[in-house]
């Protein structure tokens, strides 16, 4: 090392960090991991594999997640910002000089009550607008909106010709010169056949990316969005799968209208789901420009993609919405480290209705802490170097150019979302990630866990977007909550007509000592599904306390001691119409468990209909 020196002191020769410790070794890591999961029973004492690989969990992908990365596990050479293939950013400074596009989306018919809303963003620190109105109120939804400064992102779905046209004649009226207009407009014929289930015609999009392409050279046309297959259930391989064969289809449709494959290729813009899943966001963004660069190697074009990442609509919820606050400042900051060109941050409230002006205050702030206050943006490439980054980005970017040569070997596209075996792949990885939120293995703060039966519904006006909703022969649209909020309405709705919500007795067995632990466990999992769940605590007469409750079914809460004991006879004095126990094992009088891992929707589901809690 160089010689270091502080303004008065000596030079130093050389510093070794440590030098009086001996040097640790993975064997000796393997050891203490070895030591503690004997202790917690997780190890039997005969195991002859790597201790660590208890701890190894895997995405939905088949990605083995390990519980320790070294450098060893880095890839090859991972380039250089602005560099093919742009894993570490498709701009050299990174986002250093201006940090991302804060693009901040706008909806429904009301061209005023948008208008309001856009001037209010702008001017809280938006610095792009994502647009879906009707055509014919595209020039309202942007009076005062000064359109050279703002760039705006059209998503009009079918009728992107129009918006377009509407956009076009806005330039013209303002007199913005064509080689100074900024805009996306939005036409994207798959994204719209895969939520409406529709024939796909690329011919108007590719027309009018012809029509644009000279022009207008800081316009782009087409956007290959990645949140139907997010929405559907999908893996990050498998939206990126899709991604990648979206932009492949609408470069060949534009080169065939007349564009040269530079041109064509810069006519689009991509647009992924970020979630509260930091690290998946992260690799997924960089796993996705090295998909595009290999995309961009074998096509012969140079551009880098152009990446509009948004958070993840499928992971907002509607109970306890305020949750969400945390889950998209998560999902900004990784859509921000992994490089994304343009971020916009759903408000907390997006899922129930139409966004109030402090919702879309907090969703802007969003932006500005991550930008202003954590420097987020003064790096190139953050977490460049990070092993455990490193090695995601590569295992992802492989299982994804998986998906996409398979898509590809199948005719493309298109023909994967008419044969519909794309949307098989993607319903059985719903399938998959639905048996975990229903374990609780992928929890859901508010709502599979840590419920507050007592808190005040949010209430938002309905607004419906001209391309929001799924439409039946469509990929579906799914939040990881349906589930559990389809319970808790049930139980609102028994609450308004009996005055009281459904409700489940915790005899609890022993001193609270003794108890409290499982009693706790049952009662959250209980009022996941809004039973209430009552606690006597510490009594000597549980029968009594049984029949005070007014509850008709009781779940025995205590140590396996104690229900060894005591189970089978607490149980049958109760009288109860049924008895669960909180914990695993069989007892007279017990008719059903409930246990970490236990199908926790199941068990509700049952349960609403023995107390009468109609669906």
């Amino acid at each position: 090392m160089t010689d270091v020196a502080g303004p008065e002191s000596a030079p130093i020769s050389e510093l070794d960090l440590a030098a009086e410790f001996p040097q640790a070794t993975r064997e000796q890591w393997q050891e203490l991991v070895a030591g503690v999961l004997r202790k917690s029973g997780k190890l039997p004492e005969d195991f002859a594999g790597a201790p660590e690989s208890k701890l190894v969990t895997r995405t939905y992908d088949g990605i083995e997640i390990q519980p320790l990365y070294t450098a060893e596990d880095v890839p090859g050479d991972i380039g250089f910002p602005g560099l093919p293939p742009y894993v570490r950013g498709s701009h050299p400074d990174g986002q250093v000089s201006t940090g991302w596009d804060v693009r901040a989306r706008f909806t429904g018919d009301d061209a005023r009550a948008v208008n309001k809303a856009i001037l209010a963003d702008l001017e809280g620190g938006v610095t792009s607008i994502w647009l879906s109105v009707p055509p014919e109120s595209v020039a309202d939804a942007l009076n005062e909106v000064y359109v050279d400064l703002a760039p705006v992102v059209l998503d009009a779905g079918a009728s992107f010709e129009a918006a377009a046209e509407a956009l076009f004649e806005l330039f013209a009226e303002r007199e913005i010169p064509a080689s100074e207009a900024t805009a996306v407009l939005g036409a994207d014929p798959i994204g719209l056949a895969a939520r409406s289930g529709s024939a796909v015609d690329l011919a108007p999009a590719a027309a009018l990316a012809a029509r644009v392409d000279g022009k207008y050279p800081k316009v782009r046309t087409v956007v290959a969005d990645g949140l139907p297959f997010h929405e559907a259930g999908g893996s990050d391989a498998q939206e990126l799968g899709a991604l990648a064969a979206a932009g492949v289809t609408y470069l060949r449709a534009l080169t065939d209208a007349g564009l040269a494959v530079e041109a064509a290729a810069g006519q689009l813009e991509f647009r992924l789901a970020a979630t509260a899943d930091q690290f998946s966001t992260i690799a997924k963004l960089r796993a996705a420009r090295r998909l595009w660069a290999r995309v961009a190697e074998v096509c012969g074009f140079t551009s880098p993609m152009r990446q509009h990442a948004v958070t993840s609509p499928a992971m907002l919820t509607r109970r306890d919405p305020w949750v969400n606050m945390l889950r998209t400042t998560v999902a900004c900051f990784g859509a921000g480290v992994g490089g994304a060109d343009a971020v916009t941050v759903l408000p907390f409230d997006a899922a129930i209705g139409r966004p109030d002006s402090f919702s879309a205050r907090i969703a802007r702030n969003t932006h500005a802490v991550l930008l202003e206050e954590a420097k987020l943006a003064g790096v190139a490439d953050p977490a460049g170097g990070s092993w455990y980054v490193e090695k995601l980005t590569d295992d992802l970017a492989h299982a994804a150019w998986a998906e996409f040569t398979a898509i590809e070997a199948a005719g493309g596209l298109v023909a994967e979302l008419s044969s519909g075996a794309l949307a098989g792949r993607l319903a059985a990885t719903w399938e998959k990630r639905s048996k975990r939120i229903a374990t609780r293995r992928d929890p859901l703060t508010g709502v599979s866990e840590f419920p507050n039966l007592a808190e005040k519904p949010v209430v938002r006006a309905p607004v419906e977007s001209i391309v929001e909703s799924a439409v039946e022969g469509g990929l579906p649209r799914h939040r990881y909550a349906e589930g559990f909020e389809a319970l808790r309405d049930a139980s609102d709705a028994y609450l308004a007509s009996h005055g009281s919500r459904p409700k489940i007795f915790l005899a609890t067995l022993g001193p609270v000592a003794a108890h409290t632990a499982r009693a706790g466990f049952a009662a959250n999992l209980f009022q996941t599904g809004g039973i209430e769940a009552v606690n006597p605590g510490a009594t000597d007469d549980l029968p009594g306390a049984f029949r005070a409750s007014g509850a008709r079914i009781a779940c025995l809460c205590g140590t396996d001691a104690a229900y060894a004991a005591e189970a089978a006879a607490v149980a049958a004095s109760l009288g109860a119409d049924h008895v669960l126990l909180a914990g695993k094992g069989s007892y007279d009088g017990v008719d059903e468990n409930v246990f970490a891992g236990c199908d926790a929707l199941e068990v509700l589901d049952s349960l609403h209909a023995k107390l009468g809690v109609a669906r």
